[in-house]
C-alpha cells in the first residue's frame, strides 16, 4: 500500500525547493521526489506542489510515495502499424497507431513505442530511466499520432529542455461532442489527479498550471473537430480540458463521452489524434516540422458524420 507521510516544515528549511526539502526530511533522492512532484502526489499546504515551489517555515508537506517495484524491462516487440516518420542520427519520430504505450510501466503489458523501435534494430539514447531511455515526451495509449525519441544523449538533453521550455509546437486535431463557444478561445486551468479516480485527472484548485488553446475547424451536428495547440503538456490534458467544458472528445467514456454516439460513429477511443509535431533540431538548429494523417478509424468517424 503506498505510504502517506505528513511533515511540518522546520525553521531550518525556510525558502529550500520542494524537492530539497523532502529530500533532507525524509532521506529519499532528490530525483525520486521530483517524480513524486511530477505525478502529482506531493502536496504543500493541501495544494498540490511542483518540485521548484518554495516552502516555509511551518507550512505542511504531505507526500505519497507508492510501493516501489521493479522498473519493468523494455522488451523487443514488433508493433504492426509503428510507422518510422524521420530517422537521423540525432533522433526518430514515429507515428504511434492507438493501442500502444510509449513506454513499459507497471500494469501494462502490451505493446509499446520503445518496444517496437528495439525490435526494428533503432537504438535509441540510454538517457532517463531504464524503461523510457530516449523517451522525452509521451502519448497516451488511447491517442494516436507524432512522438519524438531521442537517439543522441545530446539530442535527448536538449528536447527534453524545449519541451520543458514549451518551444515544442504540439498541434493536436479532437474531434469533441458539441460546439464549443466561442469556437476559438484558450481553456487556462489547473489539471490534478482526480481526487475521486487515482486513473483519471480533472481541474482542480491545487492542480499544476494547464494551458489549451483551440480553434474550431469544422462543425457538424452534435460535434466538431477542433484544433488544438499545448502550451503545457499535463497527463490527459486536452480530454480534461474539453470535459471540463462539457464537450468532451468523442469515444472518451473515461471522461463523460456519450457512448450512443461513439457506438454510431464507430469509435473505439477518444477521438485525438497528433497531427503535427515541430522543434528545433538538436544536430542541425533547424526547425523541423512533420505531420500524420488521420488513422482510419477516426477518418471514418469524420466521414460518418458528414454524410
Amino acid at each position: 500500500m503506498p505510504e502517506l507521510r505528513s511533515l511540518p516544515v522546520p525553521d531550518g528549511l525556510e525558502g529550500e525547493r520542494v524537492d530539497a526539502a523532502l529530500s533532507r526530511l525524509l532521506g529519499l533522492p532528490r530525483n525520486r521526489v521530483a517524480e513524486l512532484a511530477a505525478a502529482g502526489l506531493v502536496r504543500l499546504d493541501g495544494r498540490e506542489a511542483g518540485k521548484s515551489d518554495r516552502v516555509r517555515a511551518g507550512a505542511w508537506l504531505e507526500v505519497e510515495v507508492p510501493d516501489v517495484a521493479p522498473a519493468p524491462a523494455v522488451v523487443a516487440e514488433p508493433v504492426p502499424g509503428l510507422h518510422v516518420v524521420h530517422d537521423d542520427d540525432d533522433l526518430v519520430v514515429v507515428d504511434k497507431p492507438v493501442g500502444v504505450a510509449a513506454h513499459a510501466s507497471p500494469g501494462w503489458t502490451g505493446p509499446t513505442v520503445v518496444g517496437g523501435l528495439a525490435a526494428a534494430g533503432y537504438r535509441v539514447a540510454t538517457s532517463g530511466p531504464a524503461e523510457r531511455q530516449g523517451v522525452v515526451h509521451r502519448l497516451d495509449v488511447g491517442t494516436s499520432g507524432l512522438m519524438v525519441v531521442a537517439k543522441s544523449e545530446h539530442a535527448y538533453a536538449v528536447l527534453k529542455r524545449a519541451f520543458k521550455e514549451r518551444t515544442v509546437d504540439k498541434v493536436y486535431h479532437a474531434l469533441v461532442q458539441g460546439h464549443p463557444d466561442p469556437l476559438r478561445g484558450t481553456i487556462d486551468a489547473p489539471i490534478g489527479r482526480h481526487p475521486g479516480a487515482a486513473f483519471k485527472f480533472a481541474v482542480t484548485a491545487g492542480g499544476k498550471p494547464s494551458i489549451t488553446h483551440y480553434e474550431v475547424l469544422e462543425a457538424f451536428r452534435g460535434a466538431a473537430l477542433a484544433e488544438v495547440h499545448l502550451e503545457t503538456g499535463r497527463t490527459h490534458q486536452i480530454r480534461v480540458h474539453f470535459a471540463s467544458l462539457r464537450h468532451p472528445c468523442v469515444g472518451d467514456l473515461t471522461y463523460g463521452a456519450d457512448p450512443v454516439l461513439a457506438a454510431r460513429l464507430g469509435v473505439q477511443r477518444q477521438w485525438l489524434h497528433a497531427v503535427r509535431l515541430g522543434f528545433e533540431h538538436p544536430g542541425t538548429g533547424r526547425w523541423a516540422e512533420f505531420a500524420s494523417d488521420y488513422p482510419a478509424d477516426l477518418a471514418g468517424a469524420l466521414d460518418r458524420l458528414a454524410g
